[in-house]
């Protein structure tokens, strides 16, 4: 199975359980936001798919391969954009992008012409030979993408990858990638903004540990806006 697929995958913090039995799939070329409030279980759930946590129960697979079984191949099938921005400031844009590769066995060759292409995909050719430190935002942002996307995986996994930026800067970044899906890159985008969702784009509902809704985001809604449902859906009950 292609794509990305999660399956009753669940995870507990002690007697604390930050994952309940969460399922969903997302097809190849699809965008789909991984929406929850702070708290929802988001950033455990990223930390599953990457491997830095095993699920206590359940199954993750990336374009076919299964996290638990064989986590290396499932891994080189994945770009991460993590939360927190990791770039080496005091290098140049195409550095960063070279020294990933090489961390990556990309071939020297083969790496320069992907970089070439990644930055051309998002916009950034004109920047390459830029220092990292006077980049905005939203260029550093674009950058990471195009670092993630070296290494040629089938699944872009974004955790909340506009914090920060402005709203000019979040609506570029978002329309790359989206532009990106629709060129065949699976992508899933987490984000607490409901903003950020299209009404096609594919929305799964997180909330304390349990996808409440998983559909087209349009459908989901049934025509209301999607910041009503989804305020409706998470906000905490009355004391």
């Amino acid at each position: 199975m292609s794509g990305l697929s999660v399956e009753d995958v669940r995870y507990a913090y002690g007697a604390k359980t930050a994952l309940d039995g969460v399922s969903f799939r997302v097809p190849p070329g699809r965008f789909c936001a991984l929406l929850g409030p702070n708290g929802a279980g988001k950033s455990t759930l990223f930390a599953l798919l990457t491997g830095l946590l095993r699920p206590q129960a359940g199954r993750i697979a990336v374009a076919g391969q299964d996290m638990g079984r064989s986590p290396r191949e499932a891994l080189a099938r994945m770009g991460v954009v993590f939360q927190t921005q990791t770039l080496d400031p005091d290098l140049t844009v195409a550095q960063n992008l070279r020294y990933f590769a090489a961390l990556q066995g990309v071939p020297h060759g083969i790496a320069g012409l992907r970089a070439e292409s990644a930055l051309d995909r998002l916009r950034m050719a004109e920047r390459a030979g830029e220092k990292v430190r006077a980049l905005n935002g939203g260029h550093r942002r674009r950058t990471e993408i195009a670092r993630a996307l070296l290494h040629d995986p089938d699944v872009l996994l974004l955790d909340e990858p506009t914090v920060g930026l402005d709203a000019a800067a979040r609506a570029a970044i978002t329309d790359h990638v989206h532009a990106l899906a629709a060129e065949g890159l699976t992508v899933l985008w987490a984000t607490h903004l409901a903003d950020e969702v299209r009404p096609d784009d594919a929305l799964v509902i997180l909330h304390r540990g349990r996808v409440l809704r998983d559909g087209r985001a349009g459908d989901v809604t049934g025509g209301a806006p999607l910041a009503d449902t989804f305020l409706a859906l998470t906000e905490p009950e009355p004391a």
